[in-house]
């Protein structure tokens, strides 16, 4: 297998992998912008030291190791980081969040067809609040509400997405 080959291999996991690599990191980091960033070092470690990769093994395994050992050492330099947690913990973490990402996509793909069943209403507001990481009091201060209005909205479609990605998980199951 020639040099190119394996780096096109790799391009293809890791974009299939990337939306788990970044939940996980998000899970072990506290902070989306964070998690983006540590996933971007992972991503050219990875690139890096993908000739280590023994193919027909789980990519996402070794993946998320390299994010796991990315995150410590964010952890442990990067003086921007709020949330700190110490090593032991941090491996808790890591293991429990390992396991999860298995189930992760089936879930995401059901919250993703959820999210496409709102009103435009709603789903503006989901988006712009969870994709958008925008601020609520500046939403709506923006929107002319109270904040505790959208707080009272979301706290609605959060649950009316919960109760759908479970009905959704619940049929694929039967």
């Amino acid at each position: 297998m020639s040099h190119e080959i394996d780096h096109g291999e790799f391009v293809k996991r890791l974009s299939e992998a990337h939306r788990r690599l970044l939940g996980y990191l998000l899970s072990l980091l506290g902070n989306r912008h964070d998690a983006e960033d540590v996933l971007q070092r992972a991503s050219v470690t990875m690139w890096r030291r993908f000739e280590t990769f023994e193919p027909g093994t789980d990519f996402m395994a070794w993946a998320s190791t390299v994010a796991f050992y990315e995150a410590k050492n964010f952890q442990r330099v990067a003086a921007r980081s709020r949330l700190r947690f110490d090593d032991d913990l941090l491996n808790t973490l890591a293991a429990e969040r390992l396991d999860d990402l298995r189930h992760l996509d089936g879930r995401l793909d059901a919250l993703e067809k959820c999210v496409g069943k709102l009103d435009t209403a709603n789903r503006k507001l989901v988006e712009a609040v969870y994709g958008d990481d925008a601020d609520i009091a500046a939403l709506a201060a923006q929107l002319g509400r109270a904040p505790q209005t959208l707080y009272n909205r979301l706290n609605v479609i959060r649950r009316m997405l919960a109760d759908c990605v479970e009905r959704r998980l619940a049929e694929a199951h039967t």
